[in-house]
């Protein structure tokens, strides 16, 4: 019988295709990098396919170094969940570039959307808060401005989704799903109903008969048809990448917390049944869906993390890769008084100033690479406080942090984050979480294990913790910089 999942990871950056034994172990991985498009300054697009014939390359040579189709039990996909794409349902073929979660294009459209006194409306329902970064509006603007889009609608050929979606249209010769984890991040998805919303399609201006079916986040989903991989393969979990990052850190109780440190940064709290609410400007959204049933999440999202390391090195040519940033934040005692608000493309939760743009405070003659790249860092750790007293305003206080992601491997920034939120931090040796959670769902979804709680015992592995050791007088001069540096964004 086979035992191997094989993992489409869909990220900002770059797709991955990863194999996994029903133990966790990571296998194989291939992986491409995606082309960014920065048509004006806020816009961010994608090529979905690239997206698609990019993911079918990588998916091919990890199941043909794996030794072939017939070793995999099931496919997993995770995506990072606000990119949008349209297609013309008859061809499969793209109508447009994707607009990415990135994107602040439609901030004018939300605002007017706030002014004529719809948020509350889709708040209550949705959870979401209207900002440029969810879905729904990014599928009106393509209506609005692609005419090859309009043209679809009008022919009752168009499709829009989110990238899981688009690729499992593809593998399946076209069956057309999204699962309620992606679904519930589009403003038109009611918390607590099963398929998209009638009345919040209509103020979006989104035609309902080009959405998707919603579907669970893990079972028998849809099947990847046999010409892509060589033989037939069940698709037995499809989620949104934080929600994925959620489950194989092993947050499966409510209360438990993780943090995942990407291109952004991403908070979320296991609510279990419970519809979340905030009064702080968090985000309630779908953990996870199987057989019909819902957990939820109460999260918050940062938009610039691993991002802002990224711009340091390639728009400042201050470093010449990321992981310099741990050594040079060592090689200095303090940030020397310099803040970076990185609003590089706005602030996320809990501020939500889509018009934001980034801050460097503090600069002197004496400041150099060392202290803007300790002050980048930094930035991670001030983020989340912020995030954490919101939690806890909601009802929702962190006993402990679970943490993941590409720069969760920087040990300096992960005490830090310990220190300046004075909580035990937890990291997992193997801090590929998002593709590991996608990779349980599927086990599960195949059979492999009876449920999530099963398979998390075997599939996650070891883990590392943080003690906070900093004194309270250096944490308020650190937050109290922060708190300055905010008023000038």
């Amino acid at each position: 019988m086979p035992d191997k999942i094989l993992v489409l990871d869909e990220g900002t950056t770059s797709t991955r295709a990863m194999i996994f034994a029903a133990d966790g172990t990571m296998e194989h991985v291939a992986q491409e990098e995606l082309t960014q498009h920065y048509p004006q300054a806020g816009w961010v697009e994608h090529d979905p396919a690239e997206i698609w014939t990019k993911t079918l390359a990588c998916a091919r040579q990890a199941v043909e170094d794996n030794g072939g189709a017939d070793r995999i039990a099931a496919i997993g996909i995770t995506n990072q969940r606000e990119t949008v794409v349209a297609w013309d349902k008859t061809t499969g073929e793209p109508l447009a570039r994707a607009i990415v979660w990135q994107d602040r294009r439609t901030a004018e459209f939300c605002a007017g959307l706030k002014e004529a006194g719809h948020e509350p409306l889709f708040q209550k329902r949705t959870g979401l808060l209207l900002d440029p970064y969810f879905s729904g509006t990014k599928m009106r603007w393509l209506i609005d401005n692609e005419a090859s889009v309009r043209a679809a609608q009008a022919a009752h050929r168009l499709a829009l989704g989110t990238v899981e979606s688009w690729l499992a249209f593809k593998l399946s010769g076209g069956r057309h799903i999204t699962d309620a984890s992606n679904a519930s991040r589009t403003l038109l998805l009611a918390l607590g109903g099963a398929q998209f919303d009638e009345e919040l399609c209509s103020v979006l201006g989104v035609p309902m008969d080009a959405l998707p079916e919603v579907v669970d986040t893990h079972g028998q989903l849809a099947m990847c048809n046999e010409e892509w991989l060589g033989q037939a393969i069940p698709i037995c979990s499809m989620i949104g990448d934080q929600q994925a990052a959620t489950i194989g850190q092993g947050c499966l109780a409510p209360g438990e917390t993780k943090a995942t440190f990407g291109t952004g940064a991403f908070v979320l709290t296991n609510k279990g049944r419970e519809i979340p609410h905030s009064d702080n400007r968090l985000l309630g959204t779908v953990l996870m869906q199987e057989g019909g049933e819902r957990t939820y999440a109460l999260e918050g999202s940062v938009f610039v993390a691993g991002s802002l390391v990224q711009w340091i090195r390639d728009s400042l040519g201050l470093i010449g890769s990321a992981a310099e940033t741990e050594a040079l934040a060592r090689s200095i005692t303090d940030n020397g008084g310099v803040f970076i608000v990185p609003a590089l493309s706005g602030l996320g939760a809990p501020h939500w100033l889509p018009n934001a743009r980034g801050v460097i405070t503090g600069l002197s003659f004496a400041s150099g690479k060392a202290e803007i790249a300790r002050a980048a860092l930094e930035a991670m750790a001030h983020q989340t406080y912020d995030l954490e007293r919101a939690f806890a305003a909601d009802g929702a206080s962190w006993s402990s942090l679970k943490i993941d992601g590409g720069m969760s491997a920087n040990d300096w920034m992960a005490q830090d984050l310990a220190n300046v939120l004075d909580l035990a931090v937890e990291r997992p040796d193997f801090v590929e979480t998002t593709a590991l959670g996608a990779a349980l769902g599927a086990a599960v979804g195949a059979g492999l294990y009876p449920d999530l709680e099963t398979g998390a015992a075997t599939m996650r592995g070891s883990t590392r913790k943080f003690a906070p050791d900093m004194s309270e007088d250096d944490r308020a001069f650190r937050l109290g910089g922060w708190r300055k540096a905010l008023t000038a964004v």
